[in-house]
């Protein structure tokens, strides 16, 4: 899967999108990377957030959640 794409894709349907590599959680070995999506196709109050061992499990995660909202996301 490519990333940068996904990432891309989203920002087009506005979406704001954030990964976040905890250093500390990386030397500790406990789920280092966030994925965080809010934006205008969501309530205001509305996250789709996850923290995972790896981009892809954020990915995993996150992307079928995106998609019962209606976005299209490449595969």
């Amino acid at each position: 899967m490519d990333v940068v794409r996904v990432m891309e894709a989203l920002a087009e349907q506005g979406v704001t999108v954030l990964f976040k590599a905890d250093a500390e959680r990386m030397r500790d070995r406990v789920k280092p990377w966030t994925f965080v999506a809010s934006g205008s196709p969501f309530r205001e109050d509305l996250l789709v957030r996850t923290d995972a061992v790896s981009v892809e499990a954020c990915l995993d995660a996150c992307l079928p959640r995106l998609r019962e909202f209606g976005l299209v996301i490449p595969e």
